[in-house]
């Protein structure tokens, strides 16, 4: 099955975001993509509750369901900026909500997370998301009027704009290859993230992790082909499994 991943959409952020990603969408299934991998950020903010859907969000949202009937699964990884998308209301948009997403390839195993919590200096923010996508938060959340809900969802752009764009200027080198190295050790061969919306990379091996720049504002879309080689703008790698035990047998693992 040929894989699409893309990170950092950021829907609603600039003007005509909407209809590009439409397009992709439809193109999707002539390329012969199985399978969407989202890594998180789709929209400015998104929570899973109607209530706080635009007319914009649920237009895009339709999107996916058309996607999805069209044969093409929708693996959608949390990111800082996705909220309790497990929801029933969700059910139609995606196939799969994880934290993590795992799933092998030609005999090698990949890893997609968003990447927020990468950075464990940044106390403010990680504060902030335990409070925010807690149990109580979600409660409250389905309690919230739905013309107040509107304003919350502002607010929360807003407070994600001052917690999250400080410590995204700057790659924490350091702690990326702290998270990749993990990653490796537990048998995994390639590791994407988003969130930092910049190009990087790091090899040990033949293991390697990538910071995927953002759909938003490049268009980068990564293919991942049966064989588990992939490409996007600017190249792609082939890459070969060592055997090692694979750590994530937990995580939701694609068939």
């Amino acid at each position: 099955m040929r894989r699409a991943l893309l990170a950092d959409l950021h829907l609603g952020q600039v003007a005509g975001d909407y209809q590009r990603f439409a397009a992709l969408l439809v193109e999707l299934p002539h390329r012969k993509v199985g399978e969407l991998v989202l890594a998180g950020d789709v929209f400015r903010t998104l929570v899973g509750l109607p209530r706080f859907w635009s007319p914009s969000v649920r237009e895009a949202l339709g999107l996916f369901a058309q996607l999805r009937q069209r044969g093409v699964r929708v693996v959608w990884v949390e990111g800082n900026r996705d909220f309790f998308l497990h929801t029933e209301a969700m059910d139609p948009y995606r196939d799969r909500f994880v934290p993590s997403y795992g799933f092998a390839a030609g005999g090698r195993r990949f890893l997609v997370e968003h990447g927020d919590l990468i950075n464990r200096q940044d106390r403010q923010y990680r504060l902030w998301r335990t409070i925010s996508k807690s149990h109580l938060a979600f409660w409250g959340a389905r309690l919230i009027p739905k013309v107040v809900a509107q304003s919350i969802v502002t607010r929360t752009e807003q407070a994600l704009a001052k917690t999250n764009f400080s410590y995204r200027r700057v790659l924490p080198e350091q702690d990326l290859v702290r998270e990749a190295r993990q990653h490796f050790a537990c048998g995994v061969d390639v590791v994407f993230w988003g969130h930092f919306h910049r190009f990087w990379s790091f090899a040990e091996g033949e293991k390697q992790a990538y910071v995927l720049p953002a759909w938003q504002e490049e268009g980068t879309v990564v293919y991942i082909e049966d064989d588990g080689s992939f490409s996007w703008a600017g190249g792609g790698g082939q890459f070969v499994d060592n055997g090692k035990p694979f750590c994530y047998q937990g995580q939701e693992m694609a068939r």
